[in-house]
């Protein structure tokens, strides 16, 4: 299988196993959200558009850009509106687009605020763009005289080319050819002139229209941050169930457990159940939350596979023993060490203990894996480990050995145990009804060997 299908099936269990703890954090995320559009209340954003006439260079338009969000503009745009100087730095913003076209954008608490505001900063740069366009006077002024000037001396030209001799003499022809160059001459000076004048094409900006008034908030939008939470609590919950699963140090396979506790595997066994009984100490209000929220049981934990009959778990049961007591140099009681809070590991060793029927005589104990204690040898020479796959890191099983050495027990082996899906119950008079008996017997040895 692929790294892809593992992530795939990975993600799918934690959808399926942790749904309402997932459900729950997406709604408090949501709420989240919802209580940050509430904090900052929403925004509209309104827009002006500014033609600039004639013919206008990327880098120019650029400059105009800049002059539009200056803080000559926009100071004197807060003047007209009331605002205090510098507060409408973040909120106006400005764009050239397509066909020189400047687009101012304003942004307020109102739709009214954004439409005022946006006109006003776009009739602000109008009026600044003007100024620096048309800023030299004299400079026109002389222009203007200069364009007078030339039309006097086209009439004058004119003048003199019909005062000429009109016998058509040589010096005659000749000076009316040098006139017509003169005129010529003038008017393609003149016609330069007003092609680099800066007045002629880049003057009279426009503002084409007023802003349309926002019929919608800005974003983000309350809906849109009210998403937003939900989904990336969602997120952050399923990327730390992974995180978790990748840090998990807990043991997973027979050989490992094997090797935490220095001994050899006796066998596995199953139990049936897709889920573990609540114990009776499982109480109080934070037992009943995980319970509700379905997080008392793991999610990263393979699904169980169907098992067989009763009567075929019993044939493992039977075989451990077999094993125990070939181990074994001498018939002896051991103890049973399960750790506690494995509820599966107590199941079975429940089991355990009634097949054995007293050949190894088993009793079981229950041992904490903070201060793992076990009771100190007296009639009982040897332990047998039940406990579950994935549960125990090996620092916890390690604790346990020390633990069954400093009450002098030799871990004779250890008993996997694990949780399989029973399948439907047959009808009366099927070959599985004869195992009904020996389960019967479970609680009576499991209690009496307390």
């Amino acid at each position: 299988m692929s790294d892809d299908t593992i992530r795939l099936v990975t993600i799918g269990r934690i959808l399926r196993r942790r749904r309402r703890l997932l459900a729950v954090l997406t709604v408090v995320g949501a709420l989240v959200g919802y209580g940050i559009s509430v904090v900052f209340p929403p925004r509209y954003t309104a827009s002006a558009s500014v033609l600039l006439p004639g013919q206008w260079e990327e880098r120019e338009l650029l400059t105009q850009v800049d002059i539009a969000t200056s803080s000559s503009v926009l100071d004197g745009a807060a003047a007209e509106l009331g605002w205090k100087s510098g507060e409408l730095r973040g909120r106006v913003s400005a764009k050239a687009a397509d066909g020189n076209i400047i687009k101012i954008s304003g942004t307020a608490d109102t739709p009214e605020r954004a439409q005022q505001l946006s006109d006003r900063v776009a009739k602000e740069f109008v009026t600044f763009a003007s100024q620096i366009a048309g800023g030299s006077t004299e400079a026109t002024t002389g222009l203007e005289a200069l364009r007078k000037k030339v039309e006097q001396t086209n009439r004058r030209i004119t003048d003199l080319a019909n005062a000429a001799d009109p016998g058509r003499t040589v010096e005659s022809v000749e000076a009316r050819t040098a006139l017509e160059k003169l005129r010529t001459s003038l008017e393609e000076a003149m016609q330069k002139l007003n092609e680099a004048d800066p007045a002629t094409d880049k003057s009279g900006l426009v503002v084409m229209g007023p802003a349309a008034r926002p019929t919608s908030e800005a974003p983000p939008t309350r809906m849109q941050l009210i998403v937003a939470g939900a989904l990336l609590s969602f997120l952050l919950a399923v990327i730390g169930h992974l995180v978790a699963a990748r840090m998990n140090r807990r043991l997973r396979t027979e050989r490992e457990i094997a090797t935490a506790l220095g001994t050899a595997l006796l066998g596995t066994v199953d139990v049936p159940g897709e889920r573990p009984l609540h114990r009776p100490e499982d109480k109080g209000t934070r037992a009943r939350i995980r319970r509700l929220l379905g997080a008392d049981t793991r999610w990263d934990t393979p699904t169980p596979q169907w098992s067989g009959d009763e009567a075929g778990r019993r044939i493992r049961y039977r075989r451990v023993c077999a094993r125990l007591r070939d181990q074994l140099p001498a018939p002896r009681r051991l103890l049973v060490v399960v750790p506690d809070g494995d509820e599966l590991a107590r199941r079975a060793a429940g089991q355990l203990v009634a097949e054995a029927e007293n050949d190894p005589l088993l009793r079981m104990v229950e041992v904490s894996v903070d201060r793992p204690m076990v009771p100190d040898r007296d009639t009982e020479s040897g332990a047998l480990v039940v406990l579950s796959a994935g549960t125990w890191t090996a620092e916890e099983l390690s604790g346990i050995a020390e633990a069954c050495a400093d009450g002098r027990h030799e871990v004779v082996g250890i008993v996997v145990a694990d949780a399989v899906r029973a399948r439907p119950t047959r009808p009366a008079g099927s070959p599985a009804d004869n195992a009904t008996p020996a389960l019967a017997v479970r609680g009576h040895a499991t209690g009496g060997s307390g």
